[in-house]
């Protein structure tokens, strides 16, 4: 017998099982239908569910109330309060710190190294109050090792462990105070009536006039939304506020001993709020409270290029060609905070001068030739685009050859070099003589 026939017959005899098999689970339910039987019998069965009644998916949306429903909106409110206020009482207060510190103390296995096991963090759990038992679990223990060949954890850490978790519960409960629409965010005035309500116990901002209050609200809260509100929604996660360092730098000013130093790098203290504000002032040459092109190109050094502040008055918010002081502050933490990526992003719509998303040699060249334009003007003789153009693609180092995205940017670790090259005379120069300056001996 030929392969042919072989393989027809063997094909021919699939297809009669196949048949046969077909015929005989004719008269068998799906399994997908049994299951649908067996799930509303058991509804049933349960109580969950009553002969007849249709299964409905349950309503996990409700729109918040406005202003035409008070009552919604009222009972909203008392029913976050009485929320907030039972998460209160569940806190450690500094008594039960205390103690937790004395027990921590006492039934540690090596107090002079100010180490304690497992067991030791079983037995504090075991003898401290419920509201303290929460804190003390297995997770806890494993995330608080620093690689003890004997598996301990130094007894300061736990310690600084759980009154980190309360100081963050504290201020959470704190800030949802202010979150009037109740959906876990604070709007540009939520804020602003936060800060407004901190500033009494902040004791290194008493001396701020109260004429100045306002303006130093406006300050505070333009980082916040600068930086967390990367889709400009005009509000912040609160959980995104707890997790960045803002809140921390807050109330560090709470520390009447606190240097000089440490104050003037401080955006939120006092000398740094009045400093802007002073630089503000001195660029508003007409006192008309808002800042012209040519009030603004002083900003700074004055080497900011033309093509540049033609683009910040196309790109920001503008009210007749003039920008508000919130507009400048926006403009003064991106220039000030290069190198980060809120910042960069910020910039990067500005130099996108053809809305493509992406920044080729056309644009390139567009702003440098402004920076030519001011070397000519110190008496230099101007780099060519091209040799520039070469630099600034090797540096980026773009997926696509000949365009230039923000995700390059932000990838590549040198953006604020970038973008220093194209917006400001002086930033270009520190690049060009960066080697000159770093060969420089250093002065005994």
């Amino acid at each position: 017998m030929d392969f042919k026939t072989l393989l027809k017959n063997k094909v021919n005899k699939l297809q009669e099982q196949k048949s046969s098999i077909n015929k005989s689970s004719s008269n068998v339910k799906p399994e997908n239908e049994n299951e649908e039987i067996y799930f509303k019998q058991y509804l049933v069965e349960f109580g969950l569910k009553s002969e007849g009644e249709k299964l409905e998916i349950p309503k996990f949306f409700r729109k918040p109330a406005n202003d035409k429903e008070p009552l919604l909106q009222q009972l909203r409110e008392e029913s976050a309060s009485h929320l907030l206020k039972r998460k209160s009482k569940e806190l450690i207060d500094n008594n039960q710190l205390k103690e937790l510190w004395i027990l921590l103390d006492q039934n540690q296995s090596f107090p002079e190294e100010q180490l304690m096991t497992y067991s030791d963090f079983n037995k504090v759990a075991s003898l401290a109050s419920s509201k303290i038992q929460s804190y003390f679990r297995p997770s806890v223990f494993a995330k608080l090792q620093q690689g003890d060949s004997q598996g301990r954890i130094f007894t300061m850490s736990l310690f600084n462990y759980i009154m980190r978790k309360v100081w963050l519960i504290q201020t959470r409960i704190g800030l949802s105070l202010y979150d009037t629409a109740g959906q876990g965010y604070l709007t540009e005035v939520d804020l602003e009536n936060y800060i407004s309500d901190l500033l009494p116990t902040i004791p290194q901002l008493e001396g701020l006039e109260k004429s100045f209050h306002s303006f130093y609200v406006c300050t505070a809260v333009r980082k916040f939304l600068f930086f967390l509100d990367t889709v400009r929604s005009c509000r912040v996660r609160i959980l995104d506020i707890l997790a960045c360092s803002f809140l921390d730098e807050l109330l560090e000013l709470r520390d009447e001993s606190s240097t000089k130093e440490s104050l003037e790098q401080n955006w939120f203290s006092a000398s740094s709020a009045l400093r802007i504000y002073g630089h503000y002032l001195n660029l508003d040459r007409d006192h008309n409270g808002m800042l012209s092109k040519s009030e603004l190109s002083s900003y700074g050094s004055g080497t900011l290029t033309q093509p540049f502040l033609d683009r910040v008055f196309q790109t920001c918010l503008t009210y007749g060609g003039e920008m508000d002081y919130k507009t400048y502050l926006d403009l003064v933490l991106a220039l000030e905070n290069r190198s980060e990526p809120q910042a960069i992003a910020f910039l990067f719509r500005i130099l996108d001068i053809k809305n493509q998303r992406y920044l080729d040699s056309f644009t390139l060249n567009y702003f440098f030739r402004a920076i030519q334009d001011q070397m000519r003007a110190h008496g230099a003789e101007p780099v060519s685009f091209h040799d520039v153009k070469d630099e600034l693609f090797d540096m980026v180092r773009p997926k696509h050859p000949e365009r230039i995205t923000l995700e390059d940017l932000l990838m590549c670790g040198h953006g604020d070099t970038f973008i220093s090259i194209l917006i400001e005379f002086h930033g270009f120069w520190a690049y060009e003589n960066r080697e000159a300056v770093t060969a420089e001996p250093a002065q005994e």
